[in-house]
């Protein structure tokens, strides 16, 4: 079969950190594309995430970002599943403490709920469940990164959980980790790693 040839590729996201992220990792595996993110397209809204898995709420971002701008997309969903609270915050990671996506508050509640359980117990890891859709191709891709819950904020780096997320390997959580460090190691690279490998496969550049 011929390769496809990829000019462009839409990244539905908002969060200006994950943005980032996304570009850097690409540019690292020499993915060299032109990145068009929400803040480009006019009138674009993230659609309500109504999944009950990473992978159902990946999806309904795709296939909105696809259908509104008829551009080959991106979109993933990501959280923390903490193995003490059966897997939560899961898909509710970003709206843990309630819908404003505050997460000093939704830290604040976690460390709460794991107050007095000690470390062999806060067992936990990031995922996160990546999907590629275009006109012709819809595939979905996992990474993961396990790790415990800390019991305080570490570090100023990353986003999200990276403060409270710590690595025994490292003795240090991902939010102290230089942003080359993590984008090494996390699960976002992880995914695109396996994305990149379809790319790499199907498509020209």
């Amino acid at each position: 079969m011929k390769k496809k040839f990829l000019k462009t590729l839409f990244i539905a996201t908002e969060n200006p950190g994950k943005l980032k992220e996304f570009e850097d990792i690409l540019k690292s595996l020499n993915i060299v594309v032109n990145i068009v993110s929400v803040k480009d397209i006019k009138n674009y809204k993230l659609p309500d995430e109504i999944g009950i898995t990473f992978y159902e709420n990946a999806l309904i971002k795709a296939k909105h970002a696809f259908d509104f701008t008829k551009l080959p997309t991106i979109a993933d969903d990501s959280g923390l599943e903490v193995e003490y609270l059966k897997g939560l915050p899961g898909v509710l990671s970003k709206r843990f403490y309630n819908n404003s996506g505050n997460f000093e508050k939704n830290i604040e509640k976690l460390l709460n709920l794991l107050k007095d359980v000690p470390f062999e117990k806060r067992k936990a890891r990031f995922k996160c469940v990546l999907v590629y859709k275009d006109d012709f191709y819809e595939k979905f891709f996992e990474g993961v990164l396990d790790g415990f819950v800390w019991f305080n904020k570490r570090g100023s780096g990353g986003f999200g959980y990276d403060p409270i997320f710590y690595l025994p390997e490292y003795d240090k959580t991902v939010g102290e980790l230089k942003s080359e460090e993590k984008n090494r190691i996390s699960h976002r690279y992880k995914s695109i790693l396996k994305f990149v490998e379809f790319l790499k496969t199907n498509f020209s550049f």
